[in-house]
């Protein structure tokens, strides 16, 4: 498979299953995963403003391709309620070929970037 094309897993903690239903949902309509697994009330323990913080979230697995990881975070973290969201992808080295065709088949192609040309840069 083309590095542009491999298939990452991401991690994502939310505050509450409501909340990474929620963006689960927008995710996978917007073809950014191919899929949103949600496993609700796991407990965190993390450094948070100088001390150690608990919390009960609700713990986000997504597959999706690589190249599609930038507009990912900007799309989960324009519907997080979180200031700095936990969001790590993870490379798939190995993997049933069907379901990573699968993945490939159900997300959208990343989009292209869209470069300024020089003669229109603002000074």
């Amino acid at each position: 498979m083309h590095k542009a094309e491999q298939a990452v897993v991401v991690f994502v903690t939310a505050s509450s299953e409501k909340e990474a239903y929620r963006i689960g949902q927008r995710l996978v309509k917007d073809k950014l995963a191919a899929c949103v697994t949600l496993l609700p009330g796991i407990r965190s323990l993390f450094w948070w403003e100088g001390k150690i913080a608990e919390e009960r979230e609700t713990l986000m697995i997504l597959k999706t391709r690589g190249a599609l990881f930038p507009d990912l975070v900007r799309t989960i973290k324009a519907l997080h309620s979180y200031q700095v969201p936990e969001i790590l992808a993870l490379p798939v080295k190995n993997g049933s070929p069907d379901y990573l065709a699968w993945i490939q088949s159900v997300t959208s192609k990343p989009k292209k970037k869209f470069r300024k040309s020089k003669k229109f840069k603002n000074s």
